[in-house]
């Protein structure tokens, strides 16, 4: 199997748009949550989510590219061209059948669908769709854009899995480049849900923290008050390249991604399975792979939405893995981004590999009274970062539908 290794990130989050911002914003623990301005929520149970601020899509995008692509899409195009450009990966140099793009999005176009769909009732019922609304609102579509600007001609895919479907993506890439399918990808995943039916389906599903007069401190994975989550978009880029590749053109290299695997719990539609069945096991699978103890494992960015039912259960899971009193330290910084989705996985991927890079683990900001169902001895960062040795990073993504996946880097 060949040996597979990041040399490229970007990044559109809530914290910033750029890895820079992003992780600076992320150590330093800020929250990015605050009232919705992309609509007026005033009538919503939840009126607030951790929104991408300052974005101007016209410093990669050409204007034909923004006029036909959705929001979650724009997104993407813009990690994706600074992943491409911290690479430095010369594609004059490459066949381009050896370079493809594996992208992920659990919702897509919904935007543009909302858009479309209001349009045809304000027009009295008349069939006036743009064009663009379809190909807009696909949620292949990103890769689709990401391989056509560059010209990426080798495999080109988009992938679903709610919450989990970033992770699918990296992983999916890791293994094409082991078999020797492709030498590099772009990988990663986009989101943009802060749209009023996505707010107001995840309000009805009564998923979402209600914590309007405190936004900023609503996301509280592990808090005796958590009350669930709190919404975020953005997109994570990763360029994922098979390792003498990467050596032979003298490449930086962030890290090594060394196992990945995914489960499904089988249990229910939102829910995760109390007792981590399926989380355990993903856990398990990527650490054979990667041929590790759990004891070589420093640090564990968790899914831990802010939930009652899913930070429990995680947690739950990872004693079973790593032991009664963890070692490893952990933290959710979903506490400061929000939930991205979609795009979760792979945000979360950039700050482990940041973590190793730097020997820095991001807080849990928010968590003030620890849910006593929490052992007190899991190593859960609160508050403030802390300067650790991260040799090895594990992230974990969770969906609806019950699906698991798991992901490990390592310092090379």
């Amino acid at each position: 199997m060949k040996r597979v290794v990041i040399t490229g990130l970007g990044a559109v989050t809530p914290l910033g748009n750029n890895i820079q911002d992003f992780w600076q914003n992320a150590v330093a623990g800020k929250s990015a949550a605050a009232t919705i301005t992309r609509f007026d929520p005033t009538k919503f149970k939840t009126r607030f989510a951790c929104e991408v601020k300052d974005f101007n899509p016209a410093e990669y995008l050409e204007r034909n590219e923004i006029k036909r692509s959705d929001l979650f899409t724009q997104y993407a195009l813009y990690a994706a061209a600074q992943a491409m450009e911290d690479s430095g990966l010369d594609l004059s140099k490459m066949d381009p059948f050896d370079v493809g793009v594996i992208w992920g999005s659990g919702q897509g176009g919904m935007g543009t669908f909302e858009e479309e769909v209001t349009k045809y009732v304000q027009n009295g019922f008349e069939p006036r769709f743009s064009p663009f609304f379809v190909p807009k609102l696909i949620v292949n579509m990103a890769s689709g854009m990401i391989s056509m600007k560059y010209g990426l001609q080798g495999m080109n895919y988009t992938t679903v899995s709610a919450c989990a479907t970033s992770n699918t993506s990296i992983m999916d890439a890791f293994n094409y480049i082991r078999m020797g399918k492709a030498k590099a990808f772009v990988t990663g995943g986009s989101e943009a849900p802060i749209t009023p039916a996505s707010m107001g389906g995840f309000s009805a599903l009564k998923a979402m923290s209600t914590n309007n007069d405190h936004p900023e401190a609503a996301s509280r994975p592990f808090d005796v008050d958590r009350d669930g989550f709190v919404m975020g978009e953005g997109a994570g880029a990763l360029i994922l390249e098979e390792y003498e590749h990467a050596k032979a053109r003298g490449a930086h290299i962030y890290a090594e991604m060394v196992g990945a695997a995914m489960t499904a719990d089988a249990f229910h539609m939102t829910a995760t399975h109390p007792e981590g069945i399926g989380a355990i096991k993903a856990m398990e699978l990527a650490l054979e792979e990667a041929q590790l103890n759990p004891d070589k494992v420093n640090y564990l960015n968790v899914h831990a939405t802010s939930t009652p039912v899913g930070d429990p259960s995680e947690v739950t899971a990872v004693q079973k893995v790593f032991g009664e009193k963890p070692l490893l330290n952990i933290s959710a910084t979903k506490s400061m981004t929000g939930h991205l989705l979609g795009a979760a996985g792979a945000a979360e991927s950039i700050l482990c590999i940041k973590a190793i890079t730097d020997n820095i683990v991001p807080p849990t900001i928010n968590t003030v009274n620890l849910d006593p169902a929490i052992p007190k001895d899991v190593r859960i960062i609160t508050g403030e970062s802390i300067d650790a040795q991260v040799d090895v990073a594990m992230t974990n993504s969770f969906g609806f539908g019950g699906h698991n996946a798991t992901l490990i880097f390592k310092k090379i």
